[in-house]
């Protein structure tokens, strides 16, 4: 295999989980409302898709030491950035990968980790343009359009936006992770009715995704249907869990006069599996 092929393995990897969740996710388990924590996913690294560490300090030691030894290491430097997001060092995390990035500048992997970490950090306009640098225009990634589109949204570029889930989708057409953050976008332009349309799209496709789930909640309920938007977060879950997601819900619903107002809803750029 190709070190082309490598990489471009490792930057589908790295994106898959901010694929499955999108730039622009509600995130309601656990009754919290984050900022873009992954898109990074915002832009997922390679144990976004696998089981979280039951102990995060300990996997941080041995990550730490395993790229003390080699910095040259693109894994290591990815391992190690996502123990320190995972114990909130999200800014640490966006300079080991910067350093590893600008040690290697062609390695897309790389590229999509130090993107997602400066999503996850607010800087979107930063972030687009390093995912512009993790994939080419005759070798596109649809995963990394997805976050881009994800990443303009955050930047108020809507229409800009729509153009890359649009291209992400001729590649993987009705991927419902990329329809999700297309309903999110006009959520965010408060286009409620063809928000809800497309994130009803997404759930056919994703029945079970509760964070699909969630962001269609979320735009039946800016519509005023309370009722059904908490039938829509609750369904399927344990009894303890839809309790806090309706709660969750109702939090963010209290603030849609911001919105209206200018404001912007409080969504996640990213899926975290943190």
């Amino acid at each position: 295999m190709s070190q082309k092929l490598l990489h471009r393995s490792s930057a589908a990897r790295l994106l898959a989980g901010a694929a499955a969740s999108a730039a622009l996710v509600l995130v309601l388990s656990g009754c919290q409302i984050s900022v873009p924590s992954d898109i990074t996913g915002s832009l997922g690294d390679t144990a976004e898709a696998g089981r979280p560490s039951s102990d995060p300090r300990r996997e941080l030691e041995t990550s730490q030491e395993r790229f003390k030894a080699n910095p040259k290491d693109a894994d290591a430097a990815l391992q190690y950035a996502r123990a320190l997001r995972a114990t909130g060092q999200r800014a640490q995390a966006a300079a080991i990968l910067e350093q590893a990035s600008m040690a290697q500048p062609n390695n897309k992997a790389l590229l999509a980790g130090y993107g997602r970490a400066l999503a996850d950090n607010g800087n979107f306009q930063q972030a687009f343009d390093v995912l512009g640098r993790a994939h080419s225009p005759d070798d596109p990634d649809w995963r990394i359009l997805s976050a881009q589109g994800t990443a303009l949204d955050q930047l108020d570029r809507h229409d800009e936006a729509r153009q890359y889930y649009a291209s992400a989708l001729k590649i993987v057409p009705d991927e419902p992770s990329v329809l999700s953050n297309l309903g999110l976008s006009y959520v965010l332009s408060k286009e409620l009715p063809l928000a809800e349309e497309t994130l009803r799209r997404a759930r056919s496709r994703a029945p079970n995704d509760q964070r699909i789930k969630a962001n269609l909640a979320l735009a039946v309920g800016l519509q005023g249907r309370l009722s059904e938007a908490e039938s829509i977060v609750k369904a399927d879950l344990p009894p303890q869990e839809a309790a806090a997601n309706v709660a969750a819900l109702k939090r963010v619903l209290a603030r849609k006069e911001g919105p209206r107002g200018g404001g912007k809803i409080p969504v996640a750029a990213a899926g975290d599996s943190d």
